[in-house]
């Protein structure tokens, strides 16, 4: 996918790029079946375009995510993007809330393509799309250096073999701790709409979930994605009652939690075939700051025995 914005609309300023990760914190990545973790790679990419304050948040601007008109406080991303992985094939960055995965036609809104296309250029390479994630999701979000690298990495996943892990806070207990959910999604505009088996137009979505732990009146989710659709884990969650937090665009509810200023969903894990080596990369992501923190305003209150 050509990005559509010229590259010098977004400053970039970042240390080498060509060494592969070190062990972080903040994320790691590996190669199976190597038993040492990758080195970091050190590099932030930064948006530093002067912002206007008014427009922080910048929801209020996107169509696709609607709901009742309701102030909130600003999404608290960083807008340096975290390089969790890279080597002269693929490359895969830690995307914060807020910063689409790529460029929407007509608007100047920044986006993790434009920041690597941008940041590669230099080096005569470029950065090519393989998969997406939600504007309003963070997490491991992967890039291919070649069109050849990126043909390969997506014939894996129209074939559903990279391994997804993404976390959610729900709302609510799930009856059942683990387990599959199918449902059936016909599109409509920016939204998946429920529908059933004998919808011609209606796509199959398949996830795995497993509750990782117990909130106040909400649960800490850990789902795997057999298929991959746009909204999926939100949409399928919200058809078993139990909504994502935060996810006003199919919950208008939602608008009115202070906690948390997105959708409370996060992809935490990404592991897929390496296209050139044929080993398995696995790339995990720690949870941000802001969704870290809903959890933890969540936490059951332990009442002293008397």
């Amino acid at each position: 996918m050509e990005d559509c914005r010229p590259a010098s609309e977004i400053l970039v300023t970042s240390r080498e790029m060509k060494k592969p990760l070190r062990k972080s914190g903040r994320g790691s990545a590996k190669r199976e079946p190597a038993k040492h973790d990758s080195r970091k790679h050190e590099s932030r990419l930064h948006d530093s375009r002067k912002r206007d304050p008014r427009k922080h948040d910048p929801r209020k601007h996107d169509p696709r995510e609607h709901g009742r008109k309701t102030e909130r406080r600003p999404p608290r991303f960083s807008r340096e993007v975290a390089v969790l992985y890279q080597d002269d094939a693929v490359l895969a960055i830690n995307k914060p809330a807020g910063l689409l995965a790529v460029p929407v036609e007509g608007s100047d809104t920044p986006s993790a393509l434009a920041l690597l296309i941008a940041e590669l250029k230099p080096q005569r390479r470029r950065a090519y799309v393989v998969h997406r994630i939600d504007r309003f999701t963070s997490g491991v979000l992967l890039f291919a250096k070649s069109q050849m690298d990126r043909e390969a990495l997506i014939r894996q996943f129209l074939a559903h073999t990279p391994v997804r892990e993404y976390l959610a806070v729900v709302r609510g207990h799930p009856s059942a701790k683990e387990g599959t959910l199918v449902h059936y999604f016909r599109r409509e505009g920016q939204f998946q709409k429920l529908s059933n088996e004998r919808d011609r137009k209606a796509a199959r979505a398949e996830l795995r979930y497993r509750v990782e732990r117990s909130l106040r009146d909400a649960s800490l989710v850990r789902v795997t994605l057999v298929t991959g659709l746009q909204n999926q884990i939100r949409v399928q969650f919200s058809a078993l009652g139990h909504p994502v937090i935060g996810d006003r665009k199919y919950h208008s509810k939602e608008a009115s939690e202070s906690r948390i200023a997105r959708v409370a969903l996060h992809a935490a894990r990404l592991q897929f075939t390496h296209p050139r080596s044929g080993e398995s990369v696995s790339i995990d992501c720690e949870m941000p700051p802001d969704f870290q923190s809903l959890v933890q305003s969540l936490q059951p209150i332990h009442r002293a025995r008397r």
